[in-house]
């Protein structure tokens, strides 16, 4: 009886493994994606090859180092251990900088939009430094700050800092206020209305300041890196790795450093639109 519960055990399994594997073969946009990765990359390497292969120049692309060269040298630099540190600086700047712009700005920006005495006060100074880049705060955040780690840090803060709040903001002012209104009336207290409707109201400008905020952090971190020197003498991060590299002349270096920001960016947005989806399970039907 044992044998035959485990036999039915072992091929439930492997039913359900096929049936994922299945799924995944038949995921058009998986294919789609990789198909579109396929063809950039055979245009990439026919137009950095077009001067030697057909004797003409293709105009920006054709300067570009073709991508078997980049490979080439890729393979060359993972084995080097200041990559890895140069990835996990980089990394750890990031999450540090984007966990304390979560941690302040969406309280901050719940603040602004459920409060009009806090938002009288504060939303005027946010929108006067909002448009500020976040790169014009890093001559003087290596001034103010007492170390370079720190200045970095707080530049990548401010990289996603605004993008969330003004988010959260935008989400939380457009709930319908009939709704408010409708759970006030069968006796809904301030919580209530924070935890049922406005909240979850909030959760997908949240998400979506989220994504669009580590993508600016990415961008923020680099030039910080680079007009820093790096904050350390080893390693330094991708930025720091990217402008060692230009000095050094290896534009092929230059290029495995831009892909690896972009590899590190789009799984980190990946991490954030998938927390989104366990927390927002209504939206599963998109």
């Amino acid at each position: 009886m044992t044998d035959a519960i485990q036999s039915a055990h072992d091929t439930t399994i492997v039913v359900a493994k096929r049936s994922k594997l299945r799924k995944l073969a038949d995921n058009k946009t998986l294919w789609r994606g990789i198909a579109s990765i396929i063809l950039f990359i055979l245009f990439w390497e026919v137009s950095s090859q077009s001067k030697v292969w057909f004797g003409i120049q293709v105009p920006f692309i054709g300067k570009v180092p073709p991508p078997s060269a980049v490979l080439e040298n890729w393979v060359e630099v993972v084995q080097r251990p200041g990559y890895w540190q140069s990835w996990y600086l980089s990394f750890m700047r990031v999450f540090f900088g984007f966990i304390v712009a979560m941690i302040v700005g969406i309280p901050f920006g719940m603040a602004l939009a459920v409060n009009r005495y806090f938002r009288d006060i504060f939303f005027p100074p946010f929108e006067v430094l909002r448009p500020i880049p976040p790169l014009a705060w890093v001559p003087a955040s290596i001034i103010f700050w007492p170390t370079t780690e720190l200045s970095i840090a707080f530049v990548t803060f401010l990289g996603a800092f605004f993008t969330i709040v003004i988010n959260v903001l935008g989400g939380a002012r457009t709930i319908d206020v009939q709704y408010l209104r409708a759970a006030q009336s069968m006796g809904a207290s301030q919580w209530d209305l924070f935890r049922r409707i406005i909240l979850p109201g909030t959760l997908p400008s949240i998400f979506t300041g989220a994504a669009v905020g580590m993508g600016i952090t990415w961008e923020v971190v680099v030039a910080a890196e680079m007009i820093s020197g790096g904050g350390q003498q080893s390693g330094g991060g991708l930025g720091f790795f990217i402008w060692s590299s230009y000095m050094g002349g290896s534009l092929a270096q230059v290029v495995v450093g831009m892909i690896s920001i972009g590899i590190a960016g789009y799984f980190s947005s990946s991490m954030i639109r998938y927390i989104g989806y366990l927390f927002m399970p209504w939206r599963r039907i998109f």
